[in-house]
């Protein structure tokens, strides 16, 4: 029987990631603000059941709902990590305060990528394309002294009043903007 819980409970925090068990352990809180769901506090409820049965039923029962939850993406659970990987995917983006990304209290400041394909826009400046499927445009005037070459290396940076700086192959930055 022992063994049954622990392979429930090893079960339990394997699928939903360390990130949203440690999120959920304060279920109070979190659970006043919305920021966890119902399935997983039910989940969660099942550890303070003092039979051994009851508990591992509890949980048998509260796993197969977030699995199915899962399965019908009613329920996402994302890492750190892929808070952190999805961030920098959407640098340099105007996007609405959702609070999904927000708790983790990590700002991406800069990132680095590779030049995927480039071209120029309609003032004569360089529209660079990212390995990471971001387009970059510059907008100011300052003259790249040696042409972008595929899989040069790129560096784009939060700058003041919310710009960025794109420098490309460790030239000096352009002012650029985020196209998607």
């Amino acid at each position: 029987m022992r063994r049954a819980v622990g392979i429930a409970i090893t079960f339990t925090i394997a699928f939903l990631g360390s990130a949203a068990v440690a999120s959920a352990q304060d279920t109070s809180s979190a659970a006043q603000a919305g920021a966890v769901p119902a399935q997983v506090q039910r989940l969660i409820a099942c550890r303070s059941i003092a039979d051994s049965a009851a508990r591992l039923a509890c949980f048998d029962k509260e796993a197969g709902t977030v699995a199915d939850a899962v399965a019908r993406r009613d329920l996402v659970v994302v890492d750190r990590e892929g808070v952190q990987r999805t961030k920098r995917s959407l640098f340099g983006l105007s996007l609405p305060k959702l609070g999904i990304f927000d708790d983790d209290g990590e700002e991406v400041s800069q990132i680095e990528s590779e030049v995927d394909g480039f071209g120029r826009n309609a003032d004569g400046g360089y529209v660079f394309i990212l390995k990471d499927g971001g387009r970059w445009s510059q907008i100011d005037s300052r003259p790249i002294a040696l042409e972008p070459v595929r899989g040069d290396k790129v560096v784009v940076k939060r700058a003041a009043l919310g710009s960025y700086m794109l420098s490309v192959a460790r030239q000096p930055s352009v002012r650029v903007r985020r196209v998607n």
